[in-house]
C-alpha cells in the first residue's frame, strides 16, 4: 500500500445508499437552506450560509493538511457535495467548483500553496476555459485572457485559469501538433471581476467573469495538471482529473434531484386532498413518487460503488486501469441522465406551485437546469443523446 495512505483511508462501500441527508447535521442544513431565498435576493451566498461553509472548512476539503485543508478522500467529498446540494444547490455548486480549484494545490510549488493557503478564509475559483494566454518572458510569463464563468468568484482570494502557451506571439505547439494549454494561479488583485453573472437558477453562486490584461506572472504560479506533476503524492492528486470532475459535478444534480422528489410528495398529497383526484388517479401519483426514488436510489447505488472502488484500487495499486475509470464515467453519466428524467417528469405533475418563482421547488428546479448547462453535461449528451 502506498506510504501516502493512512489507516482507514481506503473507503468501505455501504450495502444500502443512504439519504444525502445522512452527512449533514440538522443545524447545517437548517442554517444554509433558510438562508437560500434571501441569498438569491442578495445575488450572493447569505453570511450564514458563508459562516457555515467556513466553519466545516468545505471550500479546502481537498486541501492537504500541511496546507491546513482538511484532506479528504474523494468519496468522503462527494457525498458532503451531494448532501449541500440537497440542502441549496448554489451554495453546494459553489463549494463543489471552489474546492474543485482548491484540489490543484496538489499540483503547485509547495512555496506558493503554503502562501496562497495561509490565509484561514483561503478560496479558490476559476475556470477550465483556454480562453488565455500566456506569452513566454523572461521571468516567467506575461498573461492575458477573459473567463466568462467563475462560481464563487465573490469570495474568491484567488483564481485559477487555463492559459494557451505562446511564443513570440505565436502559439507554442506540442509534439501532437496541438496548442500546449498550461494552468495558472492568480491573485486576487490581479484579477478584475465583471459582475455579469444572470442565470435563471444558480443566482447566488456570484458565477461572474473575470479577466487580466498583461500581467507577469513567474514560473512558480503555472501548473500541470495531471497525476504525473502532481507535487504531492497524495493518492487525492493521482487521481484523474476528468472523473474527479464528472462525479463531484454529478454528485450535485443527484442532490437537487433528491430533493426535487422530497418536495414533489407534500405537494401531491396537498393535490390529492384538495383536487379530490379519484382512487386510480391518487395511485398513480403515488407510483410515480415511489418510481422517481427507487430509480434514482440504484443508480446512485451504482455510482458510488464504483466511485469507492476506483478509490480503494488507486489507493492499493496506485493506478486505476482504463476500464474501470470508463466505467465510472458511464456511472456518473448514467446518474446526471436519470436526475433530469427524474426532475423532468416530476415536474409536470406539480401544478403552479411549481412554477411560482418564490417557492422552494421552483428554486431547486432553477438551479437544476442551470447546472445542467454545465459543460462537461452538454458533452455528455452527445455521447449519451
Amino acid at each position: 500500500m502506498d506510504k501516502n495512505i493512512q489507516k482507514g483511508e481506503l473507503f468501505s462501500m455501504s450495502a444500502a445508499i443512504p439519504h444525502p441527508s445522512m452527512f449533514l447535521s440538522g443545524t447545517q442544513t437548517d442554517t444554509i437552506r433558510h438562508a437560500a431565498a434571501e441569498a438569491e435576493q442578495l445575488r450572493d451566498l447569505h453570511p450564514d450560509q458563508l459562516t457555515t461553509i467556513r466553519s466545516g472548512q468545505w471550500f479546502n476539503m481537498f486541501v492537504p493538511k500541511e496546507y491546513c485543508g482538511l484532506e479528504l478522500s474523494l468519496p468522503e467529498g462527494v457525498r458532503i457535495e451531494e448532501c449541500l446540494s440537497w440542502a441549496d444547490g448554489s451554495t453546494g455548486w459553489v463549494i463543489t467548483l471552489c474546492s474543485g480549484a482548491a484540489w490543484f494545490a496538489g499540483f503547485l510549488n509547495a512555496t506558493v500553496a503554503k502562501e496562497f493557503f495561509s490565509d484561514a478564509s483561503a478560496c479558490f475559483a476559476g475556470s477550465g476555459a483556454p480562453s488565455g494566454t500566456a506569452e513566454t518572458i523572461e521571468n516567467g510569463y506575461e498573461v492575458s485572457g477573459h473567463w466568462k464563468y467563475a462560481s464563487g468568484s465573490l469570495h474568491a482570494t484567488a483564481f485559477t485559469a487555463n492559459c494557451v502557451l505562446a511564443k513570440d506571439g505565436a502559439p507554442v505547439l506540442g509534439t501532437d501538433g496541438i496548442p500546449m494549454i498550461r494552468s495558472f494561479l492568480f491573485k486576487k488583485e490581479e484579477v478584475t471581476l465583471n459582475k455579469r453573472w444572470n442565470g435563471m437558477g444558480m443566482i447566488a453562486t456570484g458565477s461572474h467573469e473575470f479577466l487580466v490584461e498583461k500581467i507577469q506572472v513567474p514560473h512558480n504560479r503555472s501548473f500541470i495538471i495531471d497525476p504525473k506533476h502532481a507535487v504531492l503524492k497524495h493518492a487525492l492528486y493521482q487521481y484523474p482529473f476528468l472523473q474527479l470532475a464528472e462525479t463531484t459535478l454529478t454528485a450535485n444534480l443527484s442532490g437537487m434531484a433528491i430533493r426535487f422528489i422530497d418536495l414533489c410528495e407534500p405537494i401531491f398529497e396537498d393535490r390529492i386532498k384538495y383536487k379530490q383526484y379519484s382512487n386510480a388517479e391518487t395511485l398513480f401519483l403515488r407510483k410515480k413518487l415511489s418510481a422517481a426514488t427507487q430509480t434514482i436510489n440504484e443508480c446512485r447505488q451504482s455510482f458510488y460503488d464504483h466511485l469507492d472502488w476506483s478509490w480503494n484500487v488507486l489507493a492499493e495499486k496506485k493506478n486505476i486501469p482504463d476500464a474501470q475509470l470508463r466505467e465510472l464515467s458511464n456511472s456518473s453519466q448514467a446518474l446526471a441522465r436519470i436526475s433530469r428524467w427524474v426532475v423532468d417528469d416530476l415536474y409536470q405533475y406539480c401544478g403552479l406551485l411549481a412554477a411560482n418563482s418564490g417557492t422552494e421547488i421552483n428554486r431547486v428546479w432553477r438551479n437544476f437546469h442551470t447546472a445542467c448547462q454545465h459543460d462537461l453535461f452538454i458533452r455528455q449528451n452527445f455521447i449519451n443523446p
